[in-house]
């Protein structure tokens, strides 16, 4: 396919995600995301971020595999994690699951910094050369075990988790800055929802489950 015919995709895309927004306006309380964040999901180029033998399929409206287990996530669900952030000008972000680097992409047209952790190095090494490609380089990647996060870099104002732990890591709770947000997937695989995390001024802690989800399991192990 062109370049051409991927844009045209990629609109047909943001039309799909918008139609989403709409149909669960009730759980995200708002008819629609927020117009920054449709213009990151336009500008970022997903089939750039796919294996090569589905970059047809790149555009659709649901996951895609990438290898060793993993899925790059839902448009609609990239896109609604990344409103929820609610991400300004200057900010620094933690990902914690960088697959082959295309919600990094996304937070990177709207944040100052973004730091991303991953555990498989091959798909860690996949996402920087992708990144690096398409012109997002204030992207830093890091080989470990998400879990963790990323300390010497903390506080972050915004953290974003892209696989499941059972519950929200204590570690990553440390590392949210006073008044930040997280948006992270909770749960037993069967159960899991999309939480809201945010740490107010005084660091109380609070959770608003959004939708129900499905991710791949967050390593909960030693330290790699």
């Amino acid at each position: 396919m062109s370049e051409a015919e991927f844009e045209v995709e990629r609109h047909q895309m943001l039309a799909d995600i918008a139609a989403h927004a709409a149909m669960v306006h009730e759980r995200i309380g708002k008819p629609a995301l927020d117009p920054r964040v449709m213009a990151a999901m336009a500008r970022v180029p997903r089939h750039r971020f796919v294996p090569v033998e589905i970059r047809r399929f790149a555009y659709l409206d649901q996951p895609l595999p990438i290898g060793y287990g993993k899925t790059i996530s839902q448009p609609f669900i990239v896109a609604l994690m990344t409103d929820l952030l609610d991400l300004q000008a200057g900010e620094r972000v933690l990902e914690i699951g960088s697959g082959m680097g295309y919600q990094a992409a996304v937070l990177a047209t709207l944040a100052a910094r973004v730091y991303s952790v991953e555990i498989i190095a091959e798909l860690a090494e996949e996402a920087s050369a992708r990144l690096g490609e398409t012109g997002f380089g204030s992207v830093e990647i890091r080989v470990a075990n998400g879990y963790y996060g990323w300390p010497e870099h903390a506080p972050y104002d915004k953290i974003i988790v892209t696989a499941a732990p059972q519950l929200v890591p204590p570690p990553l709770l440390g590392q949210l800055k006073a008044g930040g947000r997280m948006v992270i997937p909770a749960g037993l695989p069967e159960s899991q929802q999309l939480l809201l995390v945010e740490k107010d001024a005084e660091g109380r802690i609070s959770m608003r489950e959004i939708l129900p989800v499905r991710f791949s399991t967050l390593e909960e192990e030693a330290e790699i």
